[in-house]
């Protein structure tokens, strides 16, 4: 028996790999953001709380 005519898919043109390819050369800035002077401070306010201190 031969595969259902739905079943035979047509030959890709590699789209999803170009735009991914395309995407992974673009500079990084495109999904990680610098952060500011006030990123350790942050990390430091989060540590001081979650040890308990109010001071």
């Amino acid at each position: 028996m031969s595969r259902h005519l739905a079943d035979h898919r047509a030959r890709t043109t590699g789209g999803r790999v170009k735009h991914f390819l395309r995407l992974a050369r673009t500079p990084r800035e495109t999904w990680q953001r610098p952060r500011g002077s006030s990123g350790s401070t942050r990390l430091v306010q989060f540590l001081r709380i979650e040890r308990g201190r109010t001071a």
